[in-house]
């Protein structure tokens, strides 16, 4: 049956049939009584996608290190009129603390289903300047908290039947960028890091995938940003020609959220308006 919107010609309702198509596709985005754990969401890229889910209809616990930020966050979404939501201020690069942050986050909105790894670093520094600290603080915070925090919530997941875990890799994770080694080997980190989730817990409902965002306006970028031949430079690498805005994210987060996506896992999703593809 071709998809319809409905309605027929003359105005009046079309069959329940079509009606019936209409409400199953919306039951496919629909995220309402699902729980997503958010961190970096207190602004950028992680507070448009806990954004994004909060409008779909989960309920949300945004975690952040920034109070204020995650403050301002949470005002805005019960302003903004959606599910749940709950704060929690932590500093992830603790690792001995990330299953107490998942039961604290359980125990206010109830065990998570959705994960988005979005906290991240990129320091830009020229490879002559990087010390060991700035190298694990980099790693740490970019790949090692998304698959030690991702261990905490499976069991949980797995209990609900299923999950979805969305890492944010990037254009790093296919090409070099200059004064980017720790950021770079991140990044490519997670690509990898994506398929071997997929790989150990899809089997059991799990669905693990990654968005690779192309340049967006964030705290990270800032510096691309005040910039105005780089950042004409990156527009022109695109397809779409321009950069891009965090409502571009909306959808895909939503999608990779939802019942929409039940066969997707192991892949990583370009957001870039097609820099990659030139």
């Amino acid at each position: 049956m071709p998809f319809t919107t409905g309605c027929a010609t003359d105005g009046s309702l079309g069959s329940y049939e079509d009606i019936a198509m209409q409400e199953n596709m919306r039951k496919l985005f629909d995220l309402s009584g699902r729980v997503a754990l958010c961190t970096g969401a207190a602004s950028g890229i992680g507070r448009r996608m806990a954004w994004a889910l909060s409008q779909g209809g989960a309920d949300v616990v945004l975690v952040d290190r920034d109070e204020k930020g995650l403050a301002d966050a949470a005002e805005q979404f019960k302003s903004d009129g959606a599910g749940g939501v709950a704060t929690l201020q932590a500093d992830l690069l603790d690792r001995s603390i990330l299953g107490d942050l998942v039961a604290e986050a359980t125990s206010k909105l109830g065990a998570p289903d959705i994960l988005t790894n979005a906290a991240g670093v990129n320091l830009r520094q020229p490879y002559d300047e990087i010390t060991d600290e700035t190298w694990d603080l980099t790693l740490g915070i970019n790949l090692s908290t998304p698959f030690f925090l991702a261990r905490h919530c499976v069991p949980g997941m797995k209990e609900k039947g299923g999950g979805s875990i969305i890492n944010i890799a990037s254009l790093q994770s296919y090409r070099a960028f200059a004064n980017s080694f720790p950021y770079g080997a991140s990044k490519g980190g997670v690509a990898q890091l994506t398929r071997a989730m997929a790989e150990c817990w899809s089997s059991d409902g799990v669905m693990a995938n990654a968005l690779a965002p192309g340049f967006f306006p964030t705290a990270l970028t800032k510096k691309v940003y005040d910039n105005p031949e780089i950042l004409d430079h990156n527009a022109r690498m695109t397809a779409i020609g321009r950069n891009g805005e965090l409502k571009d994210l909306d959808g895909v987060t939503v999608f990779l959220a939802s019942a929409a996506s039940n066969y997707i896992t192991g892949q990583i999703i370009p957001v870039d308006g097609g820099y990659t593809a030139k």
